[in-house]
């Protein structure tokens, strides 16, 4: 079994991709392909891809049970002592860094969303109401 996901590839890549694969979303492709297909076809996606990206994830007999490769994108497969993972480069999230500090220095209680927020000081409420209703000094509630 073989999924190619691809992501702002030129059309003509996609419509070679369908004379071998089925497409069953946008840019979503799968099928099964001999090893030497597979590689033909990899090699094809990594010289058309351009600006895009494109992801391959293939069964193998390993522990995983795949393999899956990556082409014009900042996350890069890693072997860790024999399981494949997904490294990020930090430098990829530079603009996503930058909203979320601006968020975060919005509010006054960074770390925390609003809603986590909302239901601590409703939190504190209830319990400052408690209090005052065990020492006697609350007898509205």
């Amino acid at each position: 079994m073989l999924v190619l996901v691809t992501t702002a590839v030129p059309k003509g890549l996609r419509g070679e991709l369908s004379r071998w694969l089925l497409e069953i979303g946008p840019g979503v492709f799968v099928g099964h392909l001999s090893a030497r297909v597979r590689e033909e076809v990899w090699e094809l996606v990594t010289s058309n891809v351009r600006q895009g990206r494109a992801i391959l994830v293939y069964s193998s007999r390993n522990e995983q049970r795949l393999v899956f490769e990556t082409c014009g994108d900042s996350w890069q497969p890693v072997d860790h002592d024999g399981v494949m993972l997904i490294r990020r480069s930090s430098s990829e999230d530079g603009r996503h860094t930058s909203i979320r500090t601006s968020k975060r220095q919005q509010s006054d209680d960074t770390g925390w969303s609003v809603a986590a927020r909302r239901k601590r000081f409703r939190n504190a409420i209830e319990r400052r109401h408690r209090e005052r209703y065990t020492r006697g000094e609350d007898q509205s509630v």
